[in-house]
């Protein structure tokens, strides 16, 4: 959403969060997440009731009117009035979601042009077990409930982002075992078809919480390995297993193990940097430019500047 600061706010929106929150005079209130095609913004709806909180859930079209604000360098709707959308006004949720700017079946395509190159075939039959069995999830859900690849099919391009960026180090640098890398890539954050519930109202489900990705992953490819009959305790398998296990790359991050393979360690990398340019990039879309975007708590709180546009010296030439 691109409003400046003062802008008057007047629009159809999807509640992608809505979070039941207490104030400190005791009363509830909804911490909102709006989004549409163009992006996403919060807001707080004060003094919610009983009826709001049922009323206004996540998954429901609303009109929103309010003003653009700044909180602690965060953009936010100051709400003025909210219902919900009339029968005759556009109430189909998926017609306010964000999502990737590749087609599911051009992501899907890319990604099984990169399983050919995966040629152990352990690790290439774990891949494609497991891509078949949560095909339909894997090309519609997000990445995550905010911050980096958070639309509609941003789980498929998170990882057709990483094969890419994969493909150019393993092809820079002959030491990596370039078939694990890309299997690791593949299968890093699948268990987020688990752990969360969907691209619409994205919450983190019972497992989510308890268990995290990392761990429902770790435990499908155990499953696919009883299924393909493959030997759970084979240098093959262990080392897949590492690579899910290590790619948060500290422990206080959520990996159970540090990376100790040269490819584990490469996907750490290689996660964290498309992870990064997506929040800097979501951000500075929202940022006129001379000015500093929102502070990004994923990334120790700070903002990123977008400088002034300046005409190409080609332009004029």
């Amino acid at each position: 959403m691109t409003y400046d600061v003062g802008d008057q706010m007047n629009l159809m929106v999807l509640i992608k969060s809505a979070e039941v929150r207490v104030a400190k005079n005791g009363k509830k209130y909804l911490d909102f997440t709006f989004t549409d095609a163009s992006g996403e913004m919060s807001g707080k709806f004060w003094d919610a009731g009983e009826a709001d909180i049922t009323r206004y859930q996540a998954g429901r079209v609303v009109r929103l009117t309010g003003k653009r604000e700044n909180y602690q360098g965060t953009p936010q709707v100051r709400i003025s009035a909210l219902r919900l959308a009339n029968a005759d006004e556009p109430h189909d949720p998926d017609d306010f979601m964000s999502s990737a700017p590749m087609k599911a079946a051009d992501m899907e395509d890319e990604i099984n042009q990169v399983v050919f190159e995966i040629t152990n075939q352990v690790w290439n039959r774990i891949v494609r077990w497991l891509l078949a069995k949560h095909r339909e999830a894997f090309f519609t859900y997000p990445a995550a409930k905010r911050n980096h690849h958070a639309f509609k099919g941003g789980l498929a391009f998170h990882t057709v982002s990483i094969l890419r960026l994969a493909h150019s180090v393993a092809g820079q640098y002959e030491t990596i075992n370039a078939p694990l890398l890309y299997a690791g890539a593949i299968l890093h954050d699948l268990g987020k078809v688990v752990e969360l519930s969907g691209p619409v109202g994205t919450q983190y489900t019972v497992e989510g919480n308890l268990l995290g990705h990392i761990s429902i992953v770790d435990g499908e490819i155990v499953t696919a390995c009883s299924a393909l009959k493959f030997d759970l305790d084979s240098e093959d398998v262990v080392m897949l297993r590492h690579m899910i296990l290590a790619h948060h790359g500290l422990l206080e991050y959520g990996s159970p193990v540090r990376p100790r393979l040269l490819e584990a360690e490469v996907l750490h990398d290689l996660d964290e940097l498309d992870a990064s340019i997506m929040m800097m990039t979501n951000a500075l879309d929202k940022t006129s430019p001379g000015s500093f975007g929102e502070r990004l708590f994923a990334m120790d709180g700070r903002s990123f500047y977008r400088p002034n546009e300046k005409d190409d010296p080609q332009d004029n030439a």
